[in-house]
């Protein structure tokens, strides 16, 4: 039998020794943010990184260009791990500035740390790669390269492609204000369009048109009064339905508008209440189209179910966690993270240290649940901003580009690669957490919520790109 923790630290040794390599490729990322669907250079960059030590790489899974799934090893287990590499508009900022600062007023910025998600995956697997070479380790390294995770998008389509088939486990990290790693849920998400289509007419003879705007104001009210009658569930993963105008017609009141559009995003704590919640609001918009004589179709943008824990693996990491501890952060590190505190006005307690206990929880939602419906699933979260800082924010982009930054990631690949090969070299481990992803399954199988005739949007972030970074 191998000896674990010498195989575990010949995989960390490996990380520590060639961390700088990994560090740029992080910069390069978060120099050259790119959004959902259009992450070209992110893709192109990990992918040849990967192929440099030995992967073979497949591309354009589910008809997305950036996707692409890195393989290693043959045999089993087979064990998957998960990068991100999209952006976010509007969170474009200075590195290392504790007050906002944009590099390019409005432009995108990495505001949810994903140049550091897909990087540290990419270092954990090839130090895997390595460790199996080493000591003649059995089994499959999978990365999968998962476009538009801002948007749910990019794993349900990969998901209806087949890319997780045939998994034994999935293994996952993202930056966040504390460090955990627990057996969470969160919850479904779909996000549509319903679009109205009516009759423009001179606004002196509105009797003449038919309203397509009207019809969007009465779906709204609908949706307003729909959520009073969903099931609420608790406050962590509670059962929302969120909606905004994307497009209202003619921008000149003079004019009946004969098209709008209205987005709806749904989260929903179980398939049941979910699909009910879908079916309603499609018979609002239909209703809305009814009353107002006009007429509506809908386009799905992404649907996922949600996610299945796995207290098995959660258990796993954990133990890996607590051994390597939270990332280490300077005096100077800290005092900048209570600067940025302090211009938001939050107390000034700087970088979370400490190791929550493992357990279960709810948590934001992701469309990582598609993994868990494939193979059992955990993931962990380490320490990025400061506590209170909020996400998704000008904060999280300037300590992504940081030195702050650069610790967590490369904690996170010796977590990643010293759980998968604790795992891999464990097979009752594995066959306890099968065991326990089926009992909570209950029967049920894994299949597409995307509709049939669901095609990926693509472009969908080009003109912002363009508008920013010009065409490519």
């Amino acid at each position: 039998m191998q000896d674990i923790n010498k195989l575990k630290q010949y995989a960390s040794q490996w990380i520590v020794e060639n961390k700088q390599t990994f560090h740029a490729v992080a910069d390069e990322i978060w120099s050259n943010p790119e959004l959902g669907l259009e992450e070209f250079h992110a893709s192109a960059l990990l992918t040849s990184v990967l192929e440099k030590h030995g992967f073979l790489i497949t591309r354009g899974q589910g008809g997305i260009p950036t996707a692409f799934i890195a393989t290693y090893g043959d045999g089993s287990p087979c064990i998957g791990l998960n990068a991100e590499y999209d952006c976010l508009p509007g969170l474009s900022q200075k590195a290392g500035c504790p007050y906002p600062h944009p590099v390019v007023d409005g432009a995108p910025g990495h505001g949810c740390g994903h140049n550091l998600l897909g990087t540290a995956a990419i270092c954990a697997a090839i130090a895997i790669r390595y460790t199996m070479e080493q000591y003649h380790l059995p089994g499959i390294i999978k990365v999968f390269g998962s476009p538009y995770e801002e948007a749910s998008v990019g794993k349900p389509v990969m998901g209806r492609a087949g890319a997780y088939q045939g998994l034994d486990l999935i293994l996952d990290w993202h930056p966040w204000n504390y460090n955990r790693a627990d057996y969470d849920v969160c919850n479904s998400v779909f996000v549509l369009n319903a679009r109205f289509h009516g009759k423009s007419a001179h606004g002196a003879y509105p009797w003449e048109g038919r309203s397509a705007l009207d019809a969007g104001m009465l779906f709204g009210m609908s949706l307003e009064m729909l959520r009073e009658h969903i099931i609420p569930n608790n406050p962590g993963a509670a059962n929302t339905i969120n909606y905004t105008f994307k497009e209202c017609g003619a921008s000149f009141a003079n004019i009946v508008p004969d098209s709008t559009t209205v987005q709806i995003y749904g989260r929903f704590a179980d398939m049941k209440t979910s699909k009910d919640a879908f079916s309603r609001i499609l018979d609002c918009a239909k209703g809305a189209a009814l009353a107002t004589q006009t007429t509506t179709d809908y386009e799905v943008i992404t649907y996922t179910h949600n996610k299945i824990p796995n207290q098995t693996l959660a258990e796993i990491v954990h133990k890996n966690l607590v051994q390597y501890g939270p990332p280490t952060f300077t005096e100077e590190e800290q005092n900048f993270a209570k600067q940025l505190q302090a211009s938001i006005g939050v107390a000034a307690s700087g970088l979370d240290t400490t190791i929550q206990p493992c357990k279960s929880s709810e948590t934001i939602i992701c469309d990582t649940s598609e993994f868990s419906w494939n193979a059992p699933y955990a993931t962990f979260w380490l320490t990025l901003t400061p506590r209170e800082s909020g996400w998704h924010n000008w904060i999280v982009t300037t300590c992504a580009g940081s030195s702050i930054g650069k610790k967590t990631m490369d904690r996170a690949a010796q977590i990643l690669s010293s759980s998968a090969i604790e795992i891999m070299v464990s097979p009752e481990i594995i066959k306890r957490a099968k065991e326990e992803w089926h009992k909570r399954l209950e029967g049920k199988k894994y299949e597409s919520l995307l509709p049939e005739d669901y095609k990926v949007p693509l472009g969908i972030n080009r003109e912002l790109m363009e508008k920013y970074f010009g065409k490519k």
